[in-house]
């Protein structure tokens, strides 16, 4: 553990009076980062005061906006949630918020929806549901809904079910959609602060962002596999040879002479794909809340050669140390997903 313990004990004191967050009674935090700054206050616009590695375990104080004070070796500081796993008497919020009903009903819409026996893809499949369909809602997470009839009890993902009007979220299904992880084999991309490789990072985009889609009901091409490396031609003409409905090439950036540079950009060759731009920009910005750099022209062959709907995302830049950092946590990697996915649903809906 490294932690600079030149903090004084009075410092500490006021900072636990001077947070009015929610106390997190008997949860204890599991760092899953390595180097994870510890700051005096809940942003990164505090002093960094120490740093955690991975595996390291601590007693939560307090938790307010995203961030959690731990009791750390003679004082406290805060770190970001997205960095850590809780665990204890609220590690399971989301399970014990499922305990009470609240007299919803949802009607499937969709033969074959899997209900599953815990709310993850992990879990078994222990029900395929038929359209028509009622169950009652019994409790729910994030992001799936537990579920109950006579017959049947478990958990079925959100995103499938349109409560207020009873039907699936159609704009995805049946579409065949190519995603081109950038980079590949022997092509690293760029090298982020900390040596992460483009070519890694854009995989592990394309691998949650594949899964997301299928569990919606597209068809899911990726260009490569986790070692190849493809040509530029090749990725555009696979696009081109399938039906295809949109083709998501998937980039990181990095400029070594700017460390502090920051935001989001979606790029787009032919005018009428502009509109698959904006949306999938505007909807990563609202996930992410990342700098704008907004939907715009660019010449990349990927695209440039691709007659399909198609367009090119710089997802945030690994040369900026912080935001390496949090581009490898997987919380922001699901922000990254629903972003990209809630774009392709927008731009589908007003085909």
């Amino acid at each position: 553990m490294r932690i600079h313990k030149f903090i004084a004990l009075t410092l500490c004191l006021i900072l636990l009076t001077i947070h009015s967050s929610v106390i997190a009674q008997g949860t204890t935090a599991i760092v899953t980062q390595d180097n994870l700054n510890v700051r005096s206050g809940p942003g990164t616009n505090y002093d960094k005061i120490g740093q955690l590695n991975t595996n390291e375990t601590y007693p939560i104080l307090t938790q307010q906006d995203g961030w959690v004070e731990l009791q750390l070796d003679g004082f406290s500081g805060w770190v970001s949630t997205d960095y850590i796993s809780i665990q204890g008497h609220n590690a399971n919020q989301s399970e014990e918020a499922m305990a009470e009903s609240d007299n919803r009903t949802i009607v499937i819409s969709q033969d074959k929806t899997q209900i599953r026996n815990g709310p993850s893809t992990e879990n078994d499949i222990v029900s395929l549901a038929n359209k028509g369909q009622a169950f009652d809602v019994i409790g729910e997470t994030d992001e799936w809904l537990k579920v109950k009839s006579e017959e049947v009890e478990g958990y079925v993902y959100k995103k499938l079910i349109d409560e207020t009007k009873g039907r699936t979220f159609a704009g995805l299904k049946g579409k065949t959609i190519v995603l081109d992880p950038g980079h590949g084999g022997d092509d690293s991309g760029a090298i982020g602060a900390n040596d992460t490789l483009e070519k890694n990072i854009t995989y592990k985009t394309a691998e949650g962002l594949a899964e997301e889609l299928t569990m919606l009901g597209a068809e899911v091409i990726l260009t490569r596999d986790q070692e190849t490396f493809v040509s530029l031609s090749s990725r555009a003409n696979m696009a081109n040879v399938f039906d295809t409905d949109a083709f998501i090439s998937l980039h990181y950036n990095s400029v070594p002479d700017i460390p502090d540079a920051t935001g989001i950009s979606t790029y787009y060759f032919h005018e009428q794909f502009k509109p698959l731009a904006n949306y999938i920009q505007q909807e990563l910005i609202k996930e992410t809340g990342d700098r704008d750099r907004l939907a715009e022209y660019g010449d990349f062959q990927v695209i440039r050669q691709n007659l399909k709907p198609g367009v090119l995302i710089e997802l945030g830049f690994i040369s900026n140390p912080e935001i390496e950092q949090l581009l490898l946590t997987n919380a922001y990697q699901k922000k990254l997903v629903s972003g990209i996915v809630n774009g392709l649903q927008r731009y589908f809906a007003g085909q």
